[in-house]
């Protein structure tokens, strides 16, 4: 059993001792230090809370709003719902708050309660060192019985989501019916599977071939859509009877897209190819995490635009993109960030904008795909033993390679023209993690191999 509690929220695995999962009793402790957080923050405390279609997520649901109320916090209960729809919501409701119920894309014996501000933003490190205080001291009190807190469900924030999509400036419905496409679509079996079908005929789209778009929580393969999960829809788009296929996580924040023929389009290219889009009709800079391809980078320089980097985390992204007045940003692993929207990974407003895009490119989307420039990274790590000092580690390659631009605000990232290696270490596990990007796969495994040796010959040498 395993249960992580961090500066975003808590997430576990279910059942098990209380303190080793994640058990109604710690769900109660940190529902009850979230709201209560959230109880000081405002004179009228409300919260939206929302879940994935994981099968523990109505248990988890009901203990949280039931703690909520005890508190004397009002509840808006979207029920099945996605990250950015209750995103959306919270600012729509005039609430303090969010939770969102989902473990995102790990397996189907975890679940997680992610935490929003006022702004429908996940909290800041800070605000959630103070969450995390409170739970840890047991620093909140319950409502006496005339002034517990409201509950109300709403259940049609999916259907209000989409047309908040239909109505963005860039997204051109009719350009997408125009082109009558034929779209396969893998939604794990979770709230996906009731949104994105929706969303694309919704937008125009001809036909809608549903893979897996049964809400129950019955995960037919790992939810993470990476290429090694998603071989059925692969095999589905092999024969040639669709435009593109498209892949959802369980909480829908995370986007992919197959080419016509069943290869993959990239998942680091998700944001690379709604970012052209964006650009092409409005220059700006952009931001991805220090993890994501230099190919937005690129596309970004040609267009005109600053490209910034920011560290590794959704929060620490939307942070520099507010900074830097991005017009977009996001994650290399699907996560689009629209700021005319809001500021929250959404695999439907990216979905809107793509196929926007690739209907105004009017051709198919693997050529799409060959117009921007081509890289591939290696994603490796180094396991130390627990009495190796990593940061020490890090700062010896820093040393090493002082004369390569370096970027130090999470771990270290070394660039070299057109090729770069990151390497940051582990905060629960003695573990460097190395990610090198190259223009080929053999460079990009050469590089991390060349600072995995480096790694090692430094320890040698203390030893």
């Amino acid at each position: 059993m395993a249960l992580i509690k961090s500066i975003s929220g808590i997430r576990g695995t279910i059942g098990g001792p209380p303190g080793e999962g994640l058990t109604p009793l710690d769900i109660v402790k940190f529902s009850a230090a979230y709201g209560s957080w959230v109880m000081e923050k405002t004179d009228n405390p409300k919260v939206v809370i929302g879940r994935d279609a994981r099968i523990s997520g109505e248990m988890v649901s009901k203990l949280i709003a039931s703690t909520l109320q005890g508190l004397g916090v009002n509840v808006i209960d979207l029920g099945l719902s996605t990250t950015p729809t209750v995103e959306l919501a919270v600012p729509l409701e005039e609430a303090g708050g969010g939770i969102i119920i989902t473990a995102s894309h790990n397996p189907i014996q975890w679940n997680a309660l992610k935490l929003l501000n006022h702004e429908g933003e996940f909290i800041s490190a800070a605000e959630g060192q103070e969450v995390l205080d409170k739970a840890e001291n047991g620093n909140f009190r319950f409502a006496e019985v005339k002034k517990l807190g409201a509950y109300t469900q709403i259940s049609d924030y999916m259907d209000r989501h989409i047309q908040h999509v239909l109505d963005l400036d860039l997204v051109d419905r009719e350009a997408i019916a125009q082109r009558k496409f034929k779209i396969v679509v893998d939604c794990v079996n979770s709230t996906g599977g009731i949104v994105v079908p929706k969303l694309l005929k919704a937008l125009g789209v001809e036909t809608v071939e549903e893979m897996y778009c049964q809400p129950n929580g019955q995960f037919p393969h790992n939810p993470e859509p990476l290429p090694e999960h998603l071989r059925d829809i692969s095999i589905k788009l092999e024969n040639g009877h669709y435009d593109l296929g498209i892949v959802v996580d369980p909480d829908v924040d995370r986007l992919a897209f197959l080419n016509e023929d069943g290869s993959f389009f990239g998942e680091e290219y998700t944001l690379v190819a709604v970012a052209d889009y964006i650009l092409s009709h409005q220059q700006g800079n952009t931001v991805s995490n220090l993890s994501s391809t230099r190919a937005l980078r690129d596309i970004t320089e040609k267009r005109g635009g600053t490209y910034h980097a920011a560290a590794v985390g959704e929060v620490n992204v939307v942070t520099k993109m507010k900074e830097t007045q991005a017009v977009i940003g996001g994650e290399g692993n699907g996560g689009i960030i629209y700021p005319a929207s809001h500021y929250g990974r959404d695999a439907l407003v990216g979905i809107g904008l793509f196929l926007t895009h690739l209907a105004k490119f009017g051709k198919s989307v693997s050529r799409l795909r060959a117009t921007y420039p081509n890289y591939y990274i290696s994603k490796n790590k180094i396991e130390l033993n627990a009495n190796i000092n990593t940061d020490k580690i890090l700062e010896q390659i820093r040393k090493k390679y002082q004369k390569h631009p370096i970027n130090d605000i999470d771990g270290i990232k070394i660039e070299f023209e057109k090729e770069w290696v990151h390497l940051r270490k582990s905060n629960t596990e003695p573990i460097i993690r190395i990610y090198s990007e190259s223009e080929t796969s053999v460079t990009a495994d050469h590089l991390a191999n060349k600072l995995i040796l480096d790694i090692k010959e430094i320890i040698s040498e203390k030893e």
